[in-house]
């Protein structure tokens, strides 16, 4: 079982999967700092608040009310909006430098084959 670990561990995939997640985690602090520094505070001035997250609907009075923030919200939609377009660029631009009929992946022969000879090396 150790063995496998080690083989799953260090299989390339992984590796590459841990590297993309440490930049998108990079990425995501770059996003969240313009959104919430540069961006929302520029919608904040149009729309008259201090900053945006100050936009809140409140519902009731008193002891018992609520708060509902729609400048939270606003700028977390945004920020994810920024992402995904981002992202969609990248992928788009990645696509173009593709040689034409060029796949991403192996092919159905390819992972037939693949399958086959694990299971002859769990079997054997």
């Amino acid at each position: 079982m150790l063995n496998e670990f080690r083989a799953f561990a260090i299989k390339g995939n992984l590796i590459d999967i841990a590297v993309g997640l440490i930049l998108a985690l990079a990425f995501s602090a770059v996003v969240t700092a313009f959104v919430d520094g540069v961006l929302m505070n520029l919608i904040a001035s149009v729309v008259g608040e201090s900053s945006f997250d100050a936009i809140v609907w409140t519902i009731g009075s008193g002891p018992d009310a609520t708060d509902i923030l729609i400048g939270s919200f606003l700028t977390a939609l945004v920020n994810f909006v920024l992402v995904a377009w981002v992202l969609f660029l990248i992928v788009r631009a990645a696509n173009r430098f593709r040689k034409p009929g060029e796949h991403a992946g192996p092919t159905e022969i390819e992972l037939l084959i693949e399958i086959r000879d694990e299971l002859r090396n769990h079997d054997g």
